[in-house]
């Protein structure tokens, strides 16, 4: 036996009677006000062990309490929809909150970590004073893992730091090295994606959304807009480095601990400790990126439907494989929006894979207005995120970071605007199996997406369902912990819709609230008409009902009980738990009370 792991079986035994609860009682975590909450002389303590890096969140529209007028308040209301300003706060939250399942809570405290050893520090300290815990990075998180109330918060968005590699080999390993990136837990994709791809001429698969976390990206299993030839991003993973309930720093691979490794591909991020460091695989970046486009609109619904038929033809016909990713839209208006991504194509070969279906639109003008013309295109790979090069080209697609002393590379996709500080009324996740794309399957497809539409937009993305995608892909997804039907989905069905908060103290207008709840019924009667067609539970942990009653199979399928082995090895007292992670179904739903 190591010595690192004889030292982390020694804090666990020793852990043990401080978490344990009198007899006959179950476990509580503490509060402020309660007796054995910590003092002022102990958070002092803390305080100096992390460097001063403690500190008390705020709200993020603390300037607006009065006058709500201010210049530092209407500065404060347009920071709101900047996703890099939400990150860089503490109390920051990416969406707002969701109708009947959480708003954002201010932790009582927060470390910003700089290192691991400050993550050791912040974990040993929760541990020892029985506090509730909670880990963020981007604060990208739809289910609100990323923050509670009364709370201690490890806030690792200040560890940014990324490292390139022509040969990495994982320690312990005997592997042939191969190129590769590693990224500490606070970094975002954008900046990953401008050190690999825009200065390096690499590619590493990471989120579609720029302003995505990496680590939680990661732990959730993750899909970036070309994941239907690269894979899930947690198969890439070669090394993480990551700090567990014991107080204990490990450096993990597939080698080393390789349980653990397991379970942070595709497992959930905040349910097995800390991550603070990842290693991840690069590729040769293909020669072009480019995108397949246009908005049309039908007259009646009975072209509407006829259209979305000939779309279910069209993709299994020329677009089901490696090259196409991203999605389209089917709105209760009858429009379909197409907004896809490819790779590897030229751009005469990009304009070709259309041709078909926008012949078919133009040949009947009395069924169907275009509203944005169908086409395609390419650019070279190595600027697809390079923002201020799009900037100086007078690109829409990618908004600033606008504030003084912002990094030149922080931009995010218009596309992703929506999301940013949203109240959700509702959201939900369908994979849908690639059989459905058969001949005999495609009518039934198409009237399941017809009746779901009539309710709500409805999204297939293609590249968050691997079928069509090559054969090595597919192995390493069977080798993470992300439910295995991924593999044989070709898209996954996304049916969400929000508002403005209706967050207690902010001057902004207040949704109206009956409406939110129609249509979260709406998204229900939507996600009923799909799974008509797929009945198998199957969804993606990150975007996903937070009511599911099936979520262990629905996230994780046959993996569940390696996954609550992992748990019960690393975490045995459940100082990690979040909202449907692994082993939460033993905690009251705030994680202060042990229930089992």
């Amino acid at each position: 036996m190591r010595r690192r792991d004889l030292l982390g079986c020694a804090a666990a035994l020793a852990l043990a009677p401080s978490l344990s609860a009198a007899a006959g009682q179950p476990f509580r975590r503490v509060r402020p006000g309660d007796a054995a909450w910590p003092d002022a002389r102990q958070w002092a303590g803390l305080k100096r062990q992390v460097g001063g890096r403690l500190v008390k969140p705020a709200p993020l529209w603390a300037n607006c309490e009065q006058p709500a007028t201010s210049q530092a308040c209407l500065a404060d209301l347009k920071n709101l929809l900047n996703p890099y300003y939400l990150g860089d706060q503490p109390g920051g939250t990416q969406v707002s909150g969701w109708l009947g399942a959480w708003t954002p809570q201010l932790s009582a405290y927060a470390v910003a970590a700089r290192d691991a050893e400050d993550v050791a520090a912040a974990v040993s300290f929760a541990r020892r004073h029985r506090l509730r815990l909670v880990v963020k990075g981007g604060g990208h998180s739809y289910q609100g893992t990323s923050n509670a109330p009364d709370s201690l918060l490890v806030w690792t968005r200040t560890m940014r730091a990324i490292t390139l590699h022509d040969a990495f080999t994982p320690r312990g390993s005997h592997a042939a090295p191969v190129p590769a990136v590693t990224v500490e837990a606070g970094a975002l994709w954008m900046d990953v994606y401008d050190a690999v791809t825009t200065k390096a001429g690499r590619y590493v698969q990471g989120g579609g959304c720029a302003t995505v976390g990496v680590a939680g990206l990661i732990q959730s299993g993750g899909f970036g807009s070309f994941s239907k030839r690269f894979g899930l991003a947690a198969a890439g993973l070669l090394e993480a480095q990551i700090v567990t309930a014991d107080g204990v720093i490990r450096t993990v691979n597939a080698t080393r601990e390789p349980e653990l490794f397991w379970a942070l591909k595709g497992g959930g991020g905040g349910s097995l400790g800390v991550v603070t460091r990842l290693t991840l695989k690069t590729h040769d970046l293909p020669e072009r990126f480019g995108w397949g486009g246009g908005t049309i609109e039908a007259n009646s619904d009975a072209a509407f439907a006829r259209l979305i038929r000939r779309f279910v033809d069209h993709y299994a016909e020329a677009l089901f494989n490696p090259h196409w990713g991203e999605s389209v839209s089917l709105k209760p208006r009858n429009v379909l929006d197409i907004s896809m991504v490819c790779q590897g194509l030229t751009n005469d070969e990009a304009q070709a894979a259309w041709k078909p279906f926008s012949d078919w639109v133009a040949a009947a003008p009395h069924d169907y207005k275009v509203i944005d013309e169908i086409g395609a295109g390419t650019m070279p790979a190595r600027s697809w995120w390079d923002v201020q090069g799009r900037k100086a080209k007078g690109s829409t697609a990618v908004l600033l970071d606008n504030r003084p002393g912002a990094e030149p590379a922080h931009g995010w996709w218009a596309g992703d605007q929506d999301q940013v500080s949203a109240f959700l009324h509702g959201y939900e996740s369908v994979w849908l199996p690639a059989d459905l794309l058969e001949p005999g399957r495609r009518q039934a497809l198409a009237d399941a997406l017809f009746a779901a539409s009539r309710q709500m937009d409805v999204g297939l993305h293609f590249n968050k369902g691997l079928a069509g995608a090559p054969p090595d892909a597919i192995a390493a997804a069977l080798d993470t912990a992300t439910n295995p039907v991924v593999t044989t989905a070709f898209a996954l069905a996304i049916i969400a819709t929000g508002s403005t908060p209706p967050l207690p103290g902010f001057p902004g207008p207040k949704p109206d609230m009956a409406k939110a709840h129609a249509n979260a019924a709406r998204i229900d009667a939507a996600t009923a008409a799909l799974k008509v067609v797929a009945p198998v539970p199957g969804s993606y942990l990150s975007e996903s009902n937070y009511f599911n009653p099936q979520w262990r199979d629905a996230y994780w399928g046959g993996h569940y009980p390696r996954l609550k082995a992992a748990k019960a090895r690393y975490d045995p007292q459940g100082l990690f738990i979040i909202h449907h992670g692994v082993g939460s179904d033993q905690w009251s739903a705030d994680g202060f009370t042990r229930m089992g």
